[in-house]
């Protein structure tokens, strides 16, 4: 379990239930995009609006914390950050998953390839669940 407290504390941002309850979502449920958010927080906050909720994940994801995973054809979804890792979506239903794989090799052949220095990858492959299969 993560001290949502302390760790808004450590990155200077002010704690507020509605961050803490940005946090619990995201550490409850995993990958959510900003309308899951707010469909989880709309009942606990009824004043709470989607802006809110968009300038606190971007304060979040300013300190690296919490990230931003793009998926081609469908909407952001965050995260907490956690060890580099890639993403598994589905085309049918939108399941978000991680998947660990080692990229070191696709890392090194990008640089030989390109003078291109990288600081990130952001890895998503898509397909069928097997759920939807």
């Amino acid at each position: 379990m993560i001290d949502y407290k302390n760790l808004l504390k450590e990155n200077n941002l002010k704690v507020t239930p509605q961050r803490v309850a940005i946090m619990d979502g995201l550490d409850t449920y995993g990958h959510l995009t900003i309308d899951g958010l707010y469909k989880l927080l709309v009942d606990k906050f009824d004043s709470i609006s989607l802006a809110t909720i968009y300038k606190n994940l971007n304060a979040m994801v300013e300190k690296s914390f919490v990230e931003e995973v793009k998926i081609p054809n469908q909407k952001s979804v965050y995260e907490i950050s956690k060890a580099a890792h890639s993403h598994l979506t589905c085309n049918n239903c939108g399941m978000v998953e991680d998947i660990t794989i080692d990229l070191k090799t696709v890392i090194a052949k990008a640089k030989t390839s390109s003078d291109f220095q990288i600081d990130k990858t952001n890895l998503v492959f898509s397909g069928i669940c097997s759920n939807c299969k």
